[in-house]
């Protein structure tokens, strides 16, 4: 017997100027409405039903209000206007602004606060900086940073009575379309007013929606999962578990050791282990019955410390993989430590530790999977690397790689928290199980329970100097909680540990950097990738170093930074590339006239080295439509590489910017590895500048007509990088290359931060714009991570996952931030490139930290530095 649906009812209003009649079920949202059954995705779903995060802005009666707050059944006679309604000339005016300015990276945000900016401009002709953001307030940006979408607003509002005098005399594709242009971004008009889809946007024919049955314990043993109650109600067309998984039932990117269902007679490990997965006509009703899978556990105490994990007594998380809960240990040695330990006039020890923090991307995690023809199965992914995501379904699904075909949509951010599978795996198990498309998408609680963290780590330092300041050893002990899974938790440890002296000279190293498996949600790639950890520890030794001999923050790094010819702390001699002492050297003044003020220079690699091959490729293909299609296998997640690789063919090859498409995708030999590492400029940049010059030669005496089919081929391939415990003789190269930064924070009187200012050698800047905006976007997560952020856990499982709960920055918190770019040339980059997506925020804490003491005197060693005029100023008063 079936269990029946929810009754219906009927709702009355009007949609973008025409009367609209329709039938709901209890408890749906005006968003759910809009998206679900009117077809209209230019509101986005990121963060429903917690109204936290603007991106489904539209208005009601005037109001700009949030759609998935309104409840469908209050929308009687309403008057409702989506970005749709609004005039031509005025989205057109809107999406210029937002491009010429940089005001967008995903672009996931952009339609709600597009939609905010209509509202605001409509009543105020012009708002001041500050009324701007007090009205976008409510709307989060994880990209930006915000800056740039203000200076977005304040341009539009210029214009907004006459729209088409900034139109008319628009250049489409900002200052030219070759290197160093502020060139527009890819795809932008599209992202801006909602018209680009993300997954979640997609609709195949036939499509279901899957929905995923969550473990209610971290650690718990699973007597039986129950689903005949999902099964009955009417809707559903499948529910799998485990028993339904013809291949491989555990992925993993370094470690296979992620189930994809927990099996009945197994232990979970985390709450974000999944249990079962409902398959249905609809979202609501794949949501309502996978509610009613009923499990029977055996619970069990959760190992929620690194030190209750390490203990002889715990029980081990993955004896199949280490039997101590110690997953790796990575060390690096150089030099005589206990001789420089004796020669040194000054010895300092300390403790640190930080947070865990939730990534907040704007676009949860969702996939869409179908089945086409030979059996082949394809995924739609926001994911961060196809490749990956190919090589793990294929051995969930026990098929041949090219069973298996991912393509890249629009991701709506990413910064490492979408490496690892999330859904992927599980639609295309549904779509080859039931012959039919089928999407699966996360909500927000579910997406901040499931998805690995930055990770936690408890640092020990001891750090010795001369009696003039200079660095003599660093002795670091570090502890990450890598969680329930390895995820690439190893990998971030490793480069904790290669980069814990920051960047400096030290002649005697002696790091260890644990990696240990807890019962707490996983921790993974995420922006910074633990260097932005290990800087603040090392930056606030050199602050108390300083402060011992009586010189300021600014004489001791100039004391002590790498210079070309240095040697890094894995042993690896710089070149010329080396340019931390250029951007020390920009923000001098600002510093030494500051009343209260923090510094801190940062190093972080391009590439991922250590041993590992890091691969860049890309193919040019001809098309008979006049277009080029330029194929990467790289993400595209909002920092700008598609705007980035079709200005290096432009650059290269007599191609104008209008014929170019940017894909990714696992269809063509462009395989590389996942976006991360800040690599993906250089590497793909390096392999589409070597395409493009190929078919620049070709182009010679012939035009694109002529090469119709045709297809180029670029590839840069780094095997010359060496492991931690591989870096011995004079030069041991452990990365391909590095990025360098200083920044300076500014506080006001009253101790909350009044100015910002980010000196970051770039070695080129491709598109000034983009490089600024990723600076822009890595300083507010630095403040963030420095302050406020944190996912505090109990018993594994998080306390809130609301985003209001999370200390994210809103766009009224923002200080003045000044990025000034520093082109020190890299030999391997394009044009000399360096990575600037991760390295924005390496040096952040460490300068807030600095400025804090500067102002009260307290020294802080723990992450978030809650305790402050500076947070305070951020936080509701509850979170204080």
């Amino acid at each position: 017997m079936s269990i029946s649906s929810a009754p219906q009812s009927t709702v009355r209003f009007e949609l973008n100027g025409a009367p609209t009649e329709l039938t709901f079920s209890p408890g749906e949202s005006l968003l759910e409405v809009l998206r679900n059954r009117l077809g209209i995705t230019s509101a986005k779903n990121g963060c429903a039903p917690q109204g936290h995060c603007g991106a489904c802005t539209v208005l009601v009666d005037d109001r700009a209000l949030m759609a998935c707050q309104q409840p469908a059944d209050k929308l009687e006679g309403k008057r409702i206007e989506t970005l749709e309604a609004v005039s031509e000339v005025k989205r057109k005016l809107l999406a210029a602004t937002f491009i010429d300015t940089g005001g967008m990276q995903c672009g996931f945000c952009i339609p709600g606060l597009v939609m905010k900016t209509r509202n605001l401009l409509d009543r105020k002709s012009n708002p001041s900086r500050e009324q701007i953001a007090r009205q976008i307030n409510a709307n989060v940006c994880r990209c930006t940073g915000y800056t740039k979408i203000l200076d977005a607003i304040e341009l539009a509002a210029k214009h907004w009575a006459h729209p088409e005098t900034y139109l008319e005399g628009r250049d489409a594709d900002g200052e030219g379309t070759g290197v160093g242009a502020r060139s527009s971004r890819y795809e932008g008009v599209e992202l801006a007013l909602g018209d680009r889809d993300y997954v979640d946007d997609m609709k195949l024919p036939g499509m279901l929606h899957g929905a995923l049955a969550f473990s209610a314990h971290a650690s718990a043993t699973v007597r039986s999962i129950d689903t005949t109650a999902a099964s009955l109600l009417d809707g559903v067309e499948a529910v799998l578990t485990a028993k339904d998984v013809p291949g491989a039932r555990t992925v993993g990117l370094l470690v296979s050791d992620w189930p994809i269902f927990v099996a009945e007679g197994e232990r979970t490990r985390t709450v974000g282990d999944v249990l079962a997965l409902v398959v249905a006509a609809d979202v609501a009703t794949a949501r309502r019955a996978a509610a009613l899978v009923e499990v029977d556990y055996e619970v069990h105490a959760p190992l929620t410390t690194t030190a209750a994990a390490l203990s002889p007594d715990a029980p081990a998380l993955h004896p199949r993989i280490t039997p101590t809960n110690l997953l790796e240990l990575s060390t690096l040695r150089r030099g005589d430590l206990a001789a420089a330990e004796a020669a040194s006039a000054h010895v300092f020890h300390h403790s640190f530790s930080t947070q865990r923090v939730e990534h907040a991307f704007l676009e949860p995690e969702s996939s869409l999977a179908t089945p086409e023809a030979d059996g082949v199965i394809r995924i739609y992914s926001g994911g961060q690397g196809v490749h990956e995501d190919q090589r793990q379904i294929a051995s969930v699904l026990g098929v041949e790689l090219a069973q298996v075909q991912v393509t890249l949509v629009s991701s709506g951010g990413g910064f490492g928290g979408k490496e690892d599978l999330s859904t992927q795996a599980h639609a295309a198990l549904a779509a080859s199980r039931l012959q039919r498309p089928v999407l699966v998408t996360l909500n927000r609680d579910e997406s901040i329970r499931m998805h690995p963290k930055r990770h936690p780590i408890e640092m020990e330092y001891t750090v010795g100097a001369d009696a003039e300041g200079h660095l003599t050893f660093v002795k670091a002990r570090l502890i990450g909680d890598t969680g329930a899974y390895a995820s690439v938790g190893t990998k971030v440890l490793e480069r904790a540990a290669g980069h814990a002296c920051g960047p400096y000279r030290v002649d005697a190293v002696d790091i260890e950097a644990r990696t240990v498996y807890t019962n707490n949600v996983p921790s993974g790639a995420f922006r910074g990738f633990g260097v932005n950890q290990t800087s603040f520890a090392m930056e606030s030794m050199l602050d108390m170093i300083a402060e011992r001999i009586g010189v300021d923050g600014f004489d001791i790094r100039e004391r002590n930074v790498l210079l070309p010819g240095d040697v890094f702390a894995t042993g690896q001699i710089l070149g010329e590339e080396c340019g931390v002492m250029q951007t020390l050297q920009a923000v001098k003044e600002d510093y030494k006239n500051a009343k209260f003020a923090g510094i801190a220079c940062g190093i972080k690699n391009t590439g991922i080295g250590n041993g590992v091959p890091d691969i860049g490729r890309a193919m040019v293909e001809v098309g008979a439509d006049g277009h080029v299609t330029l194929y990467t296998g790289y993400t595209e997640m909002g920092q700008g590489l598609f705007t980035v690789i079709r200005q290096i063919l432009c650059e290269e090859a007599p191609v104008t910017s209008q014929k170019v498409r940017v894909i990714t995708s696992t269809d063509f030999a462009v395989e590389c590895g996942m976006t991360t590492a800040s690599r993906a400029t250089v590497l793909a940049g390096t392999a589409t500048r070597r395409a493009a010059h190929k078919l620049a030669e070709a182009l010679h005496g012939r035009t694109l007509d002529d090469l119709i089919g045709e297809r180029f081929y670029g590839e840069y391939i780094c095997d010359f990088t060496t492991s931690l415990e591989g870096a011995t003789g004079p030069n041991p190269v452990t990365h391909l290359t590095f990025g360098f930064a200083t920044q300076v924070v500014i506080l006001a009187d009253d101790g909350t931060i009044a100015r910002v200012i980010a000196a970051h050698d770039v070695g080129r800047a491709i598109n000034p714009t983009l490089c600024e905006g990723q600076i822009e976007g890595g300083v507010v997560m630095g403040l963030g991570f420095a302050l406020t952020e944190d996912l505090p856990l109990v018993n594994g499982a998080p306390i809130s996952t609301a985003f209001n709960d999370l200390g994210l920055l809103r766009a009224k918190h923002v200080p003045p931030i000044e990025v000034r770019l520093i082109e020190v040339p890299d030999p391997i980059g394009p044009y000399g490139a360096k990575g600037v997506g991760e390295i924005g925020l390496v040096p952040t804490a460490g300068a807030v930290a600095g400025a804090l003491y500067a102002h009260d005197g307290i020294r802080r060693f723990h992450l978030p530095m809650r305790d402050t005029a500076a947070a305070a100023a951020i936080l509701p008063r509850s979170m204080r």
